[in-house]
């Protein structure tokens, strides 16, 4: 079976540089990185080895930032901690570790640690003791020191929906709106990466070159069996149009049903996770919406885009969808 983790990216961040940012007794080795690095080899990544004392981690980092001018920061736990403070550039913080000093506490990381990948510097193991705890602690307070209206355009948080170490999302959330929740735990898989952090770095890099993907728009009466399940192929599908277009959901907006809302909104927020953040559109008269194609099960009047008509005997299935858009290239 073909292991769908192994596609890369080209295209993406294309001759760009990230500067990824490891979290606690990791190192820039860590595989994270590598599979960024596999997956935009037109992109550079560079990810150093943290010190361990944070001013000094600091100290370093915005060294980098200031000679790499980098075009997108991403860091994990303890790295998304740091990386909220990097103001002035594109960031994604992933499961940041914003209250360091209980973190350490709650998560038995006082005593003699073991680092989880090779440092460059040959150390292995370190202590960590109170007095490196409070020095954590006294950094986390730096944080949200800058947030403007500018910065929180720039910043975004991916939280996992199942994690266990750290739980900010309700903090990032005061200070920044952009706070997507994903399917996943503490640390970055490839399957998280590929889901979830791949669509939002396409996001930014799109929005950095003002580039403008033609829209698809997938009408909610095409997303469910008889079960209320998601049909066959439909994430296939989903995930091979994000890769070419902007793909928002439409539903129906009943004056008098905001349960039914709530559903549709929590339906498609379990079923498609992060990507689907704030592209669910809720109206009563569809045909007033500006989109190229619209996948929909009956014609849209007046619609100025293309129809497809889903379960209609060219489009019986979202494999026949797939089949429609791979012939196009992303036209």
């Amino acid at each position: 079976m073909e292991n769908q983790y192994q596609k890369t990216f080209p295209e993406l961040m294309a001759g760009k540089k990230i500067i990824y940012v490891h979290g606690f007794m990791s190192a820039g080795s860590t595989h994270t990185a590598q599979v960024l690095r596999d997956w935009m080899p037109e992109c550079t990544v560079i990810a150093p080895d943290l010190p361990i004392h944070p001013e000094e981690a600091m100290a370093l980092l915005k060294q980098l930032q200031q000679e790499e001018h980098p075009d997108l920061i991403i860091g994990t736990s303890m790295g998304g901690m740091y990386t909220e403070m990097l103001d002035g550039t594109d960031r994604i913080c992933v499961n940041p570790a914003f209250q360091m000093g209980a973190t350490i506490t709650e998560n038995n990381m006082m005593g003699k640690q073991t680092f989880q990948n090779p440092r460059q510097d040959g150390i292995q193991e370190i202590i960590v003791t109170k007095s490196l705890q409070k020095e954590y602690r006294d950094m986390t307070e730096n944080c949200f020191k800058k947030v403007t209206p500018e910065e929180q355009k720039r910043v975004f948080g991916l939280f996992g929906d199942n994690d266990p170490v750290v739980h900010t999302f309700d903090l990032f959330k005061e200070h920044y709106p952009q706070a997507i929740r994903f399917h996943g735990e503490h640390r970055l898989t490839e399957k998280i990466i590929f889901h979830y952090l791949i669509p939002l770095i396409r996001k930014i890099d799109d929005r950095q070159e003002g580039r403008e993907r033609k829209s698809v728009l997938i009408d909610w009466n095409t997303l469910t069996d008889n079960y209320g399940k998601a049909k066959s192929s439909l994430h296939k599908a989903y995930e091979f149009l994000l890769e070419n277009y902007n793909v928002y959901f439409v539903a129906p907006s009943p004056t008098n049903d905001h349960k039914f809302i709530d559903n549709v909104q929590n339906w498609i927020e379990d079923v498609f996770s992060a990507p689907a953040w704030n592209h669910v559109i809720f109206t009563n008269q569809p045909q007033l919406l500006y989109g190229d194609y619209y996948i929909n099960s009956d014609e849209i009047d007046d619609f100025m885009g293309t129809s497809l008509i889903f379960g209609s005997d060219e489009f019986k299935t979202w494999e026949e969808i797939i089949t429609y858009f791979d012939r196009l290239g992303g036209q």
